[in-house]
């Protein structure tokens, strides 16, 4: 049948599909799925109409216990099988309201985005934003980490680690211990075929699996780093329906690897002495069916594209508070390495913090790359943070000076201390929010609120917590002291 549209037709699907449950799953305040699941039987007009009532006191960022009743809404198009459940279960992403005054719940990440969308038509700039992310990840073969008093560590293991090039390996029902040799060196897993690529058939696994989920997915590939760093294709949507995609995307990659007995983790910086994972985000605003980003001006970008992008560098400090939202991110971030930390833009150059693709001449294709995130990210607040920085740089016509077309990283030192670079911790990230984030405010998109608990709650949980622990690699330094 066609894709549901309203409550009437999921209901149908229920019947025509044999559904035999139904997982309600939303967002929580980090950007993790949560989910409870009823049998098909419950579910009648009411679900939709009233929705569901449920206990959110423990969910991450939340409302206090006193307050701790919610409504689950369902979006009926977002309905999609889930490939992984034994019983044949449907799932519906939904949305959060407050029972007591039946509005939105400021704090649930889903309605922000919304609100994002809802205020750039009411701005005039544009109808629909949309959004591309390029998110990595690593597929490895074993994960230990361990925290106490008295010790902390973490193992990380994979069968294509340049780390195993010397290991006696059981490959054979005969017991034989050997070594094939196929294992990617630092910085070379772009792209080699197979064997070197040992994971070409998960990929290819999880690229269908998400198409099946609803997700257009148009590539899958192995990615810089040694240990098996990858990423797949997704194909560009509006806003709220990419952040909806992106959560299926790690989602799905999480369950197909858990099926072939490996684990996927989308931690910026996981390896020492290799790549970390990003989330290269394309972004363009459409209006009438054009595309307002595409003109005359630099690399075939309009003055309206150049004033966004002079948007996203005056706010990337703040911006990244939820854009790179993790003490592991600024791990990635380091500058006089090969990371995204210059805040320049530039045509087809990667050492810049946003890139102008050059690869057609459509005034389709007309859009900017912002470099900087990475998957740790919650979309529902990334995105829309991101375009919220372009609609401020477009309405105060912000100039974002002069392109930097050459190889940042490969600068003279008095002539890189001139560019501006981000940031280097979380806890800076947090303080500039702090300091700038007017800019999030108009149209009541996010609330003095959300910045608010999301300062603290980060700074609390995380910030706090790194700062009061020893590092291992301390113990090395300065152990003998």
């Amino acid at each position: 049948m066609a894709s549901p549209k309203t409550a009437k037709d999921i209901l149908a699907m229920l019947k025509s599909e044999k559904i035999e449950a139904v997982d309600f799953r939303f967002i929580d305040f980090l950007g993790t799925w949560q989910h409870f699941t009823y049998p098909t039987p419950e579910i009648d007009d009411d679900v939709f109409e009233k929705g569901l009532g449920f206990d959110a006191s423990s969910i991450r960022g939340w409302q206090a216990i006193n307050e701790s009743d919610m409504l689950i809404k369902p979006v009926p198009e977002t309905a999609f099988i889930d490939p992984f459940f034994a019983a044949k279960t449907l799932v519906l992403i939904c949305d959060i309201q407050d029972p007591v005054t039946g509005k939105d719940y400021s704090r649930d990440p889903r309605n922000i985005a919304h609100k994002a969308e809802k205020y750039l038509k009411a701005s005039g700039l544009g109808d629909i934003a949309y959004f591309g992310p390029e998110a990595e990840f690593f597929i490895f073969d074993d994960i230990r980490f361990g925290q106490g008093t008295n010790y902390g560590y973490y193992y990380i293991d994979s069968d294509e680690g340049i780390w195993n090039s010397g290991r006696e390996e059981c490959l054979d029902a005969s017991g034989s211990s050997h070594n094939t040799g196929y294992k990617i060196r630092h910085k070379e897993g772009y792209f080699p075929v197979p064997p070197a690529d040992s994971l070409q058939d998960i990929r290819s696994d999880m690229m269908l699996t998400l198409i099946k989920m609803g997700v257009r997915c148009e590539k899958q590939h192995h990615e810089v780093a040694t240990a098996g760093q990858s990423e797949l294709g997704i194909r560009f949507a509006p806003l709220v329906e990419c952040a909806d995609a992106l959560l299926k995307y790690k989602y799905g990659i999480k369950q197909v690897a858990k099926k072939y007995g490996k684990t996927v983790t989308f931690m910026p910086k996981p390896l020492f002495q290799d790549n970390g994972s990003g989330m290269h985000t394309h972004i363009s605003i459409w209006k009438g069916g054009k595309n307002t980003f595409a003109g005359g001006e630099y690399a075939g970008l309009s003055k309206t594209a150049l004033f966004a992008i002079g948007g996203i560098i005056k706010h990337a400090p703040s911006l990244l508070a939820f854009c790179t939202p993790t003490t592991n991110s600024f791990r990635r971030l380091v500058p006089g390495f090969e990371a995204p930390v210059n805040l320049a833009y530039s045509s087809r150059n990667r050492s810049a913090a946003i890139r102008i693709p050059m690869y057609s001449e459509s005034a389709n294709a007309k859009r900017l790359e912002f470099r900087c995130p990475d998957p740790t990210c919650n979309p529902y607040l990334a995105f829309p943070a991101m375009l919220m920085a372009c609609i401020d740089g477009i309405q105060n016509k912000i100039d974002p000076g002069k392109p930097l077309d050459k190889d940042i990283y490969e600068l003279p030192p008095e002539e890189l201390a001139k560019v501006p670079h981000t940031p280097g911790s979380l806890k800076d990230v947090l303080a500039a929010l702090e300091k700038d984030h007017e800019y999030l405010l108009k149209g009541d998109v996010f609330t003095q609120d959300v910045v608010d608990t999301w300062i603290e709650y980060k700074t609390k949980t995380e910030v706090n917590p790194m700062a009061l622990r020893p590092h291992p690699y301390e113990y090395h330094m300065y152990f003998d002291a």
